[in-house]
């Protein structure tokens, strides 16, 4: 008889997330879903964007049984760090969690915005952390990006600003947060 070794399963929208006033000061916590229940309570986030050698992107098509905006092109990955856990961890779990990889992040700016999923009623209303890592040319060739398909319908690299034209032209298919995240993202590459 063999025995087959099963990853547990964790309700993500049971999971608490940290409230924040409008300084980004914790002040309570909640369960996920009740953050994004319309209008939505104002809390802790991260979004992290990956650079490879050449200075593109790695962004994520966001898998259907997503909650809120499902199958919308998104940066590397997002989530939301448990009250009181350090926000660059979280983001290296979630990474690891999402795409199977590992590498330094560090974190580059808050973006904070509100936004309404209209097709499935949910809502943004996150101070988000914006954090950054590179993966060299090398380290591609022996760790390609291994994306969790419940959480990932789809990857893909791309030039930042080929991704501003794409969302210029086509915003319908990416998630309302992107282009702020690229923005503060790009502009630290620059400066670092």
């Amino acid at each position: 008889m063999t025995e087959t070794l099963t990853k547990p399963i964790t309700d993500r929208e049971a999971l608490p997330v940290e409230l924040v006033d409008d300084a980004g000061y914790a002040v309570g916590a909640c369960p996920v879903a009740q953050a994004h229940t319309a209008p939505g309570l104002l809390h802790r986030a991260f979004s992290v964007l990956l650079y490879d050698g050449a200075g593109r992107v790695l962004l994520q098509q966001r898998a259907a049984v997503k909650t809120r905006f499902p199958l919308l092109w998104a940066n590397t990955c997002c989530g939301h760090p448990a009250p009181n856990e350090p926000v660059a961890a979280a983001a290296a779990v979630r990474l690891g969690e999402e795409f199977g990889l590992a590498t330094a992040l560090t974190e580059v700016g808050i973006f904070r915005y509100h936004a309404e999923d209209a097709a499935t009623g949910r809502v943004e209303h996150e101070w988000d952390h914006v954090l950054i890592g590179r993966l060299s040319a090398e380290f591609l060739q022996s760790a390609a990006p291994r994306p969790d398909p419940a959480e990932v319908a789809d990857y893909a690299w791309i030039q930042p600003d080929a991704l501003r034209d794409a969302i210029a032209d086509h915003p319908e298919s990416y998630t309302p947060w992107l282009l702020g995240v690229l923005e503060i993202a790009d502009e630290a590459v620059r400066v670092i």
